[in-house]
């Protein structure tokens, strides 16, 4: 249960560190006070990099910043299955 407990406070935890605002990068979600969108850490991810190679890149995110745009994808995804977007059916 531990594992599981910290999976959902993580997914959850992303409205912390993670803001969306029409001013900044044109109101994409980022890591709060920068203009670091989480789709740029989640393409890092993506592309096999480790987290403290991005955090190299970027050396105003943390840890937290990064494991809060996954939250934030985790969240997305979700959203997807009850509001489908424009991903069509992967067979």
């Amino acid at each position: 249960m531990g594992r599981e407990a910290n999976n959902a406070s993580i997914a959850e935890g992303w409205r912390e560190r993670i803001s969306i605002d029409d001013a900044v990068c044109h109101g994409k979600p980022c890591v709060k006070g920068t203009r670091i969108m989480a789709s740029t850490i989640l393409d890092y991810l993506t592309a096999g990099e480790p987290v403290e190679e991005i955090l190299r890149q970027y050396p105003g995110l943390v840890a937290e910043d990064v494991r809060a745009a996954i939250g934030y994808g985790a969240w997305l995804a979700r959203q997807e299955e009850q509001f489908p977007l424009h991903t069509e059916r992967i067979e």
